[in-house]
């Protein structure tokens, strides 16, 4: 199988091995290519693609770390190695409430394992590396820009993300590099950001990389790896995608047959209040319907749309039985 793309990160924007105390050509080859093929039928085909491709982490004997949605239901998953090589592996482990995923090799490779640090201690204004697979050529010198609380429309919720500056270009699984040679988070996304200082009139904007903090991964790696998820309750999933707009929560989208799908939410309807609280931003209302219980609660939502306010009930459910679980080779 070809490499995923030639692409390379501008020289200017490459770490360079002496600003570094570790050795950073070694380091950056526990970084690996990851490619997964999904079903066409499968519940998030139609969101995230029938073909996936991004970066992943050597962190154990055989074991990769990545991010969740780059292996959620796939059938086949392709590892490109520092070295050229490719070996197969196995999507192990997903957990929704981190965004982590793991992957079991199939097969035997020689590549250092990059030791985990400690993502609490990362402060910002400290240099980082944004490692990609393919090495220095792939990966970005770069410093941490903002650790605060980050919410997805997809129904996620981060307490305490890392944020880095400047953005990688293909950012899904990279490995943020502390300056000691450690695995501080596993790179998630890119945002937008208004820069330092800039007027709203005027505004200009940066892109930033959202990081899964690793310190995350710690109390839950055994589970992933025993049983492919977190033994512990799960949390109600509604299926609606939803955003901010001026301090209201707006409905964009809704998971086909769902749990809100079933209760005919629509695309537009504003969220008002969750079991009679007002909510205003994505993590008080997702924090108030996770307060209800666990997943099957019934959730009470009072809607506005079309001029009407008015409230629905909710039966909740477990994301993961909507995702085809993992086919043994």
């Amino acid at each position: 199988m070809a490499a995923l793309s030639e692409w390379k990160v501008p020289p200017a924007a490459q770490p360079r091995s002496e600003d570094y105390a570790y050795d950073l050509n070694r380091v950056l080859s526990s970084v690996v290519g990851l490619h997964s093929i999904i079903p066409p039928d499968a519940f998030t085909a139609e969101t995230l693609g029938v073909e996936r491709a991004g970066n992943g982490v050597l962190i154990g004997d055989g074991l990769v770390l990545t991010v969740g949605y780059l292996i959620t239901e796939a059938e086949t998953i392709w590892l490109h190695l520092s070295d050229g090589s490719v070996v197969q592996g196995h999507p192990l482990g997903f957990d929704g409430e981190t965004g982590f995923g793991l992957v079991q090799v199939l097969g035997r490779i020689d590549l250092p394992v990059l030791p985990l640090g400690s993502s609490d201690g990362a402060i910002v204004g400290e240099r980082v590396v944004v490692g990609g697979a393919g090495g220095r050529t792939r990966s970005l010198a770069g410093r941490i820009a903002a650790r605060q609380e980050f919410a997805g429309y997809w129904e996620y919720l981060l307490d305490d993300a890392i944020f880095t500056f400047p953005a990688h270009p293909n950012w899904g699984g990279t490995a943020l590099i502390s300056s000691q040679g450690e695995l501080l988070g596993i790179g998630s996304l890119q945002i937008e950001r208004v820069r330092d200082g800039e007027g709203r009139g005027k505004a200009k904007t940066e892109n930033l990389n959202m990081t899964i903090p690793i310190d995350l991964l710690k109390p839950i790696l055994s589970d992933l790896t025993k049983f492919g998820h977190v033994n512990k309750p799960v949390r109600p999933w509604l299926g609606v995608y939803c955003t901010e707009i001026e301090d209201r929560i707006v409905t964009v989208g809704v998971a086909g047959k769902g749990p809100a799908a079933r209760a005919e939410i629509k695309t537009g309807d504003m969220i008002v209040a969750v079991a009679g609280e007002n909510v205003s931003t994505l993590a008080s209302f997702y924090r108030r319907v996770w307060a209800l219980g666990d997943a099957g609660v019934e959730v009470p939502l009072t809607l506005h749309r079309d001029g009407v306010t008015f409230d629905v009930r909710v039966n909740s459910s477990d994301r993961a039985k909507f995702l085809k679980g993992p086919r043994m080779h």
